[in-house]
């Protein structure tokens, strides 16, 4: 197949690449500067949201896209000014993807949107599915349901569209490493009351549900892309504590994390309980459904 990948030089873009590449699949990667990249006989890096340049002159015909273009979430606190830079990055390249399906002279079968399990809202009783269609009322559920809307608009297409809902990505690079750092330190513990959910993923499943939403027709819609066994954050703790050999006692206190991170301290503090219904009942086998089991595959080397 030929797929398209936007983001695919960050952290879940290189990994899937590696994947699509080793499953024989021609990826062209879309990005700003393609004159910085080196092509492959598998990979083809592609100018894209550049004035006057038209990606699809320098396309194949493409059978899916895979749209994981966005600004990080952690990566500096959420002035006003960068949250609407977190929402705009993802609509506008949402919106370069659409625009590229229009000029593309034949239609690929399938769009993958990246999208994040902040469309739930927040809450420590309910779990939630995809057949949970009312999105919470914070900024992360706004911006995830603008996200998801904007992307719907590839099904007015004609293409059989996915938004792969992720958790926490646990891998060597994003959440994790600034997860572990206070543990290293011999300070780790809670974080607030320790009782918020944790809906987590492997790397290597968040790249497995991509790849199998790509691959079976019968999907589409919302997926949720996380662990069948989402943890409480005092749980995930212990055993990251325990992972690590260091001890799980020196709590963070919510009042210190809001004052040191602003509104992004709602990464840390407020959660909920993501279940992968549509994944486990549809044949997808985790290769990481066990938080400790993952966390290991990681971290011990």
């Amino acid at each position: 197949m030929n797929i398209v990948v936007t983001g695919g030089t960050g952290f879940v873009g290189r990994h899937l690449t590696e994947t699509l590449v080793r499953e024989g699949h021609h990826v062209y990667i879309l990005t700003r500067s393609p004159e910085n990249k080196e092509n492959t006989g598998s990979v083809t890096y592609v100018g894209w949201l550049k004035e006057e340049y038209d990606p699809s002159e320098h396309l194949p015909h493409i059978d899916a896209i895979v749209n994981l273009a966005g600004e990080s979430l952690n990566s500096g606190r959420w002035t006003e000014e960068r949250k609407k830079s977190i929402l705009n990055s993802r609509l506008d390249a949402t919106q370069g993807v659409l625009d590229l399906i229009d000029r593309l002279p034949k239609k690929p079968e399938v769009l993958v949107n990246a999208s994040a399990v902040g469309y739930y809202g927040q809450s420590k009783t309910k779990t939630f599915t995809e057949e949970t269609t009312t999105p919470g009322n914070d900024f992360l559920a706004n911006v995830v349901t603008q996200w998801e809307d904007r992307a719907s608009q590839a099904v007015e297409k004609g293409l059989r569209t996915v938004y792969v809902r992720f958790g926490i990505i646990l891998g060597e690079e994003g959440a994790l490493p600034k997860m572990i750092l206070p543990y290293k330190m011999m300070i780790g513990g809670n974080l607030g009351s320790g009782e918020q959910w944790m809906s987590w993923v492997h790397i290597q499943d968040v790249v497995g549900l991509i790849d199998f939403a790509i691959h079976h027709k019968e999907i589409e819609g919302p997926l949720n892309g996380t662990a069948p066994e989402p943890k409480r954050n005092k749980d995930f703790g212990k055993i990251l504590s325990d992972v690590l050999n260091r001890p799980h006692w020196i709590p963070a206190p919510a009042f210190a994390l809001k004052i040191a991170l602003g509104d992004m301290s709602t990464l840390l503090l407020n959660g909920q309980c993501v279940v992968p219904k549509k994944a486990t009942t549809r044949g997808y086998h985790f290769r990481y459904p066990e938080l400790k089991t993952a966390l290991e595959s990681i971290l011990v080397k």
